[in-house]
């Protein structure tokens, strides 16, 4: 390596070190959104009827809050998905996937890279509020591989899942599947769904001392990330003065205006899981911050968030189906590059970016060589 390229080294190098100090103290500007302590409802189409009482993901519970989830009264049932890369662990609370273990990331103690807590909302999951209690579906591995998820309501609309990985030519970092909704209307009535939301999961950190900033809500509008963190919960003082600016919040909710959001996701500093909506945009976020217990030290700082999608009508004997396509792996700028709908800008490189770039791909060079980060 001649003179000019160790110079450009150290240069990244040192912008690096930089960022990191500049990150470490500046957690961010809160965004400016009307925070409330309830979840916000998505939109209704401006074609839509009021919806019936009840729907298909209607219960009669109360919402639970958010930093501890309700247990389901019936036991749950674990399906499997499994590629080279990635375990999809299916379960039919919700169905959706509470873990996704990387075969070939390894964590802390030589341990498996798992994404989601265990405990939290599971991925995937479609539901009236973010803090609704999770719904009982039948669920079947399918002779093509697949997993299948059923649930009916009373009035007859349905509302089938598929889970599946997605044909691909790669031989290597596939973590993509994909998630085939149908709901179908066999009641005498229409019906309105005046706007749902997926749930994203959950994102933690990989190591204690992960910055906190990294934990974050994102979601991407035009091919340009936006996100918030962890920090953004705490109350917030003006600086110097002293005096609170806003009290702490227990919930993050901010509408999309526009042509929508192209996807939504959770991410820490090395994995993100990202839910590309391929059928409509996504038209608000939610996420709220939860704890992480850990023996014998401080808890570690955790966020799950959701993904409000807009509603549909469905006269008696039609049927509505929606895709969705599920990234859940390491932040392989590369490999997300190649997806179309502009994932790649999850690694919110900044004005950092061509130093990022460089960065990154020496790390993914010594991942190769080494097999961990």
């Amino acid at each position: 390596m001649d003179r000019q390229a160790w110079i450009a080294v150290t240069l990244c190098a040192l912008g690096l070190v930089a960022w990191q100090v500049y990150m470490t103290t500046h957690p961010g500007v809160p965004p400016k959104v009307a925070a409330t302590s309830a979840p916000i409802t998505a939109d209704a189409q401006p074609t839509a009827t009021p919806a019936p009482e009840s729907s298909p993901l209607a219960t009669a519970d109360a919402s639970p809050s958010p930093a501890s989830p309700a247990v389901a009264a019936f036991p749950e049932k674990i399906e499997t998905l499994r590629n080279s890369d990635v375990e999809l662990r299916l379960t039919n609370r919700g169905a959706g996937i509470s873990e996704a273990v990387l075969l070939n990331h390894a964590a802390d103690k030589g341990q498996n890279v798992v994404l989601n807590a265990a405990g939290r909302t599971p991925i995937g999951a479609i539901i009236e509020e973010p803090t609704a209690p999770l719904l009982e579906f039948a669920s079947a591995p399918q002779p093509d591989g697949s997993v299948q998820f059923e649930r009916t309501a009373p009035e007859g609309v349905s509302m089938r899942k598929k889970f599946f990985f997605v044909p691909t030519k790669e031989k290597k970092d596939n973590f993509v599947s994909e998630m085939d909704v149908d709901f179908k209307n066999d009641g005498a009535q229409p019906y309105t769904n005046r706007g749902y939301f997926i749930t994203l999961g959950s994102a933690t950190p990989i190591h204690p001392k992960d910055m906190p900033s990294y934990t974050r809500l994102a979601w991407c509008i035009d091919g340009k990330a936006k996100g918030t963190d962890v920090n953004w919960f705490a109350a917030q003082n003006y600086p110097l003065v002293g005096v609170q600016k806003r009290a702490a919040q227990q919930f993050f909710q901010e509408k999309i205006a526009g042509t929508g959001a192209e996807w939504g996701g959770m991410t820490n500093q090395f994995f993100t899981t990202l839910i590309t909506p391929l059928t409509a945009k996504g038209v608000a976020v939610w996420g709220s911050r939860f704890e992480v217990k850990r023996p014998d030290a401080p808890p570690l700082l955790g966020m799950e968030g959701a993904l409000a999608m807009p509603g549909f009508e469905l006269q008696p004997g039609q049927t509505a189906s929606l895709r969705f396509q599920i990234y859940t792996g390491p932040k392989l700028y590369g490999r997300l590059a190649k997806l179309e709908h502009d994932e790649a800008a999850i690694m919110n490189f900044g004005m950092w970016k061509l130093v990022s770039q460089a960065l990154l791909n020496f790390m993914n060079l010594l991942h190769g060589w080494l097999g961990n980060y």
